[in-house]
């Protein structure tokens, strides 16, 4: 039976609580809050408090922006807060990201997310022992004395999920993760060719059995009962992630590097309208899954067997509040009638 996840938006924290009670009655299994017009713990903090089965994540939250030790202890609240349903995502973002809009130091990514993994998990199995904790690292060098959080912790760990494109940071997620999450694109080809043996790589280096390791295959995904405007809806997603020069590989491995330059040059032309109809319908659909109910249903279908669990991301870009809203209305009825 293939387990489904949302990726949860909304135009108030409110409205993002009765989604997850929605995605809960319809059988998902988690809900993901990301981080970027709003931090994801608000809405997980009050999505936990309203619901009673499904999992809570941070999908993603961003890695290097908080503390190893506030971001350990805000994991152990929720996990208590949920009943042990909580699930911590962390990304790395990209540097311009970290360095101009938070003024924190990138560094090399893998080594720095590596390095964060290591001391929240450090944080996390110590707090509550009263014993000193150190992490000594390049990007953390911790000593905590004189510390002892005084209540147990619900479970013996809070799992960290990876989110990562490449070919490193998805060996880190398959070493030092507990789960992979995918980023809001992908495409078949770079997920059996570039994600799951890079994964595969990771966990053989750690020793670590691969059933006990989750892969969230995170889909883009636009339903409406007219065709074309769900692929026009999921276009913006792509044609946004075509500007970001980190991504042109991974547009390129799929044949999609051509588009990808016209589409970043038109993006800093300012011409948005001409850089939303630069992405071709074929492009649409090899990074993202768009269409009817019925034709996103038989694409799912076909998605299933590369993860472990699909992730419904409704596409969010150059869309109003309104036009998200009922995307994630739509993927919520698709899963509550699967069969």
């Amino acid at each position: 039976m293939t387990r489904f996840s949302l990726g949860i938006w909304g135009n108030t924290v409110r409205e993002m609580a009765d989604l997850a009670v929605q995605a809960e009655a319809a059988g998902f299994e988690t809900i993901w809050a990301h981080e970027l017009h709003r931090s994801p713990i608000v809405p997980i903090t009050v999505a936990a408090s309203q619901t009673s089965r499904i999992g809570l994540g941070t999908g993603v939250q961003l890695a290097f922006t908080r503390s190893p030790l506030v971001m350990a202890l805000t994991a152990l609240d929720l996990d208590e807060l949920s009943g042990g349903r909580f699930k911590l995502g962390l990304g790395t973002g990209v540097k311009r990201l970290n360095e101009s809009w938070h003024g924190v130091n990138f560094g090399s990514p893998v080594k720095h997310l590596r390095e964060t993994v290591e001391a929240i998990q450090t944080l996390v199995s110590g707090a509550h022992l009263g014993k000193p904790i150190s992490y000594p690292g390049e990007y953390y060098n911790l000593d905590v004395r004189g510390f002892r959080r005084p209540w147990a912790p619900v479970r013996d760990i809070v799992p960290i999920y990876l989110a990562a494109v490449g070919p490193r940071m998805s060996r880190l997620a398959g070493s030092h993760g507990d789960g992979w999450i995918g980023h809001e694109l992908n495409s078949r080809k770079w997920v059996e060719d570039v994600i799951l043996p890079n994964i595969a790589s990771g966990l053989r280096e750690s020793g670590r059995d691969r059933r006990r390791f989750d892969v969230v295959l995170t889909v883009c995904c636009a339903v409406n009962e007219s065709r074309q405007k769900a692929i026009r809806q999921a276009a913006g997603s792509v044609a946004f992630y075509a500007t970001v020069r980190t991504y042109h590989e991974f547009f390129a491995s799929s044949g999609f590097g051509d588009e990808a330059t016209r589409i970043g040059q038109l993006f800093r032309e300012g011409n948005t309208e001409a850089m939303l109809e630069a992405v071709p319908e074929e492009m649409v659909h090899t990074f993202a899954v768009a269409g009817t109910a019925a034709e996103v249903r038989s694409r799912l279908k076909d998605l299933a067997d590369l993860g472990d669990e699909l992730h419904l991301s409704p596409p969010h870009t150059f869309l109003s509040g309104e036009e998200i809203t009922g995307n994630l209305q739509s993927i919520i009825a698709l899963v509550d009638g699967w069969s």
